[in-house]
């Protein structure tokens, strides 16, 4: 099985432990980004994973690729050329008080890549998965129109498109995103979502629901599935729930809406101690594409992608580097990731 996954790669920034920007002496550097997380997901499953960009020639665009490729993605459709790798600074939250994340992306060689940049037609050959996410239409105009010529070729070619939605109101509008999204969206087999997003890109919320409040009913996530699925004509549609305690404790569950069989599935839910929440949603979509097309019924399929995701809380940095052996061994407890006996 093959993915491609298509998107921004950034540097990250981030003080030491738990310190805030205005205390720091130093900056411990990584790399990450929604799409590539996904890839490198992927990747440590055993699947055939490609990753799609453009980053620059230099030392810091060569430090990017080789991020991925020490976990087994395929870098060889990134496209070169470009000044600048986007940077993004996280700072940790902890306790009451919540992460900051500070955008330093403006004219990052992905940014201002034009439709001539990439061969869909070559990039997708032998591929059976394509995946984005709301983020990298976000970045412009151009970037809109790469993602439209992406899932033409990707239907042309017979390939199934998942995407999550990953409103980022720091990047474009709601009115734009929508705009964009809507677009997009008639060409996706599989979305991924929250209440949220929902709410945010396509103005779609169950009745009598505080989206923000961090607690939902059962009705509530069907019922914002279903007007997705009826929208879109979607195959599959995703939604997690993150209940935020504090920035440090969380709970974490989802659901999974398979629309031929009219079937919702509810994960069992996770209490999160968070180490690292950054590329919590995107270790489950790269749960959630494991399990589709390794052929999980839809329970399972939720339970793995949700267990996926818990784990990745626990480590550090963007990546998800857990193995399908560890995901199914939570995934099939109780959920305490206390050693069975």
């Amino acid at each position: 099985m093959k993915v491609v996954t298509f998107g921004e790669l950034m540097v990250r920034l981030q003080p030491f432990n738990y310190e805030r920007f205005v205390q720091a002496n130093s900056l411990e550097f990584s790399f990450g980004g929604g799409e590539a997380n996904v890839a490198v997901s992927l990747a440590n499953y055993g699947l055939d994973a490609a990753f799609v960009t453009k980053l620059p020639a230099h030392a810091i665009g060569q430090a990017a690729v080789n991020s991925l490729r020490r976990y087994g993605v395929d870098t060889s459709m990134i496209t070169r050329g470009g000044d600048r790798v986007g940077i993004y600074y996280n700072e940790k939250g902890a306790s009451q008080r919540g992460s900051v994340c500070i955008y330093d992306r403006a004219n990052s060689a992905i940014q201002l890549a034009q439709p001539s940049d990439f061969d869909w037609d070559k990039i997708f050959e032998g591929v059976d998965w394509f995946h984005f996410t709301g983020i990298t239409p976000a970045l412009g105009e151009n970037v809109v129109e790469i993602c439209r010529e992406a899932c033409k070729a990707a239907k042309a070619h017979g390939v199934k498109i998942s995407c999550d939605l990953n409103y980022r109101g720091k990047l474009w509008t709601r009115e734009q995103a929508r705009a964009a999204m809507t677009d997009l969206c008639q060409y996706v087999d599989v979305c991924i979502s929250n209440e949220e997003d929902a709410k945010d890109v396509f103005g779609i919320e169950a009745e009598a629901t505080d989206i923000y409040g961090g607690k939902l009913n059962a009705e509530g996530y069907k019922s914002v599935a279903k007007q997705l699925a009826d929208k879109f004509h979607f195959e599959k549609v995703a939604i997690t729930l993150r209940e935020s305690h504090s920035a440090s404790e969380n709970g974490w569950s989802a659901m999974l809406y398979d629309v031929a069989s009219n079937e919702y599935c509810f994960s069992k839910k996770y209490e999160l101690k968070i180490i690292d929440r950054v590329g919590g949603g995107d270790s489950f979509g790269g749960g959630l594409i494991y399990s589709l097309l390794t052929g999980k019924t839809t329970q399972e399929a939720v339970e793995f992608a949700v267990a996926a995701s818990a784990l990745k809380h626990s480590i550090e940095g963007d990546y998800n580097m857990m193995t399908v052996s560890e995901v199914e061994k939570l995934a099939g407890g109780d959920g305490s990731g206390r050693i069975q006996r």
